[in-house]
């Protein structure tokens, strides 16, 4: 029983978003999204008791379909629709074959980033179809309130209903304005699969490959296009180190700890050459530039070969064409590492004043590494513990609890060691 259930929460973890942009399109935002919910309810009545079907999402796709279908039957008897609701029966005997699926999620991404849309709406509402993400998740992903984030989602799905916006791609004259949100949404998506925010999994396989597949299907469509490539190069060079980042427990290892010669060496090359496509139409974009960055770590041969100078210097180049309190700390980071703890420290206790950061972990989890780099154990231990209560990862929350238990055993023996003096 406790198997058929974490193979469904898998399943749903894995496809939901395959599920929501087959559905979506057919049968809009909120009939999809409900169907979907039923059918993992059926799912989880009959498999217990029937087995795991050999196709589960194509069960998972039929059931949801069929939930839909049985509430225009039902609606047909009030409305003189029958003629619509034969056509729908006659529709769902077709079947989904995967490029259509592929097609559609797509579709999906420049309908939810459709202009008439906030640019904050858009990749939130992208997060939660084409993702699968929890308003929880996607609120922490953005900094805000989780009531906020549910009021920005339901307009969202709102607005793309009262205006009729089309499931499309648009054509050229109207591409480029969605071409931000679109790789905005596609690299959160990569994001959330290379690093999840919730659950015991670190890495979410099949969401980095979704989001890869869709860039690269964005830059067959539109085909040299610098921030394209720059994305594409981004997502190789951290997609090479993915095999590396837990250990055999599941606990995260820091970049600084992986093993250098298991990362995916192709992956590397691959990314090399987009970056360079990138990089020669210039000028470079906000995912042009982290690709730089991501690969002055991937080209280190150890960690102590990192060239924290030019990392700087990228890091001041992407504040200045993205502004974020995030990058800003990534840049801290860098700083300490070029400058020494002390320097970075400083930064980050000046960002810790910035709202949007208050419940970001990665913050006390950055400043409780300095802390312990400079000794101030007692320090460190209490940053540690503010990260713990903000984390979501499983294996990221159990690499800060290795290092709030090796803070807390440096305190001890500093402790004996006054005793003995």
């Amino acid at each position: 029983m406790i198997a058929v259930s974490q193979a469904i929460a898998d399943i749903y973890r894995d496809h939901a978003a395959e599920l929501n942009a087959a559905l979506i399109r057919r049968y809009g935002f909120e009939r999809a999204e409900d169907a979907v919910q039923d059918a993992m309810t059926a799912a989880l009545r009959t498999w217990p008791t029937q087995g795991v079907p050999d196709n589960p999402l194509a069960w998972l796709h039929t059931a949801a379909r069929n939930r839909i279908i049985d509430q225009g039957r039902r609606a047909a008897r009030f409305r003189d629709r029958t003629d619509a609701i034969r056509q729908e029966i006659q529709t769902v005997t077709q079947p989904v074959e995967p490029e259509h699926i592929a097609d559609d999620q797509l579709r999906l991404i420049f309908t939810c980033c459709h202009p008439a849309l906030k640019p904050e709406a858009r990749v939130a509402l992208t997060l939660r179809t084409l993702c699968g993400l929890t308003t929880p998740e996607i609120a922490r992903a953005f900094l805000v309130p989780e009531a906020t984030m549910a009021q920005r989602l339901v307009r969202a799905q709102r607005k793309i209903q009262a205006a009729k916006i089309p499931f499309v791609i648009p054509d050229a004259d109207a591409i480029d304005d969605r071409l931000s949100g679109v790789l905005s949404a596609i690299y959160l998506v990569f994001n959330e699969g290379y690093s999840a925010s919730n659950g015991d999994e670190l890495v979410r396989r099949r969401l980095c490959d979704t989001a890869l597949r869709l860039a690269h299907r964005v830059d067959r469509l539109l085909p040299e296009r610098g921030e394209v490539e720059g994305l594409i190069a981004l997502m190789r060079f951290h997609d090479a180190r993915r095999g590396t980042r837990t250990d055999a427990a599941g606990v995260m290892i820091p970049l600084d700890a992986q093993d250098r010669s298991r990362w995916d060496r192709a992956a590397i090359a691959a990314g090399a050459e987009w970056i360079q496509n990138a990089l020669r139409r210039g000028p470079a974009g906000p995912y042009a530039i982290q690709a730089a960055i991501a690969s002055a770590h991937v080209f280190a041969p150890t960690p102590a070969d990192t060239d924290w100078p030019s990392i700087v210097h990228l890091y001041d180049a992407l504040l200045r064409v993205r502004p974020s309190p995030v990058i800003a700390l990534n840049r801290a980071a860098a700083i300490a590492m070029r400058d020494g703890p002390a320097a970075g420290l400083a930064l980050i206790d000046a960002l810790a004043e910035d709202e949007r950061l208050a419940r970001y972990p990665y913050l006390p989890a950055a400043r409780a590494d300095l802390l312990r780099r400079l000794g101030d154990f007692d320090e460190a231990a209490e940053a540690y513990r503010v990260a713990l209560a903000l984390v979501g990862s499983e294996s990221e929350r159990g690499y800060l609890r290795r290092r709030l238990s090796e803070v807390a055993s440096a305190m001890q023996n500093g402790a004996e060691v006054g005793k003995v003096g």
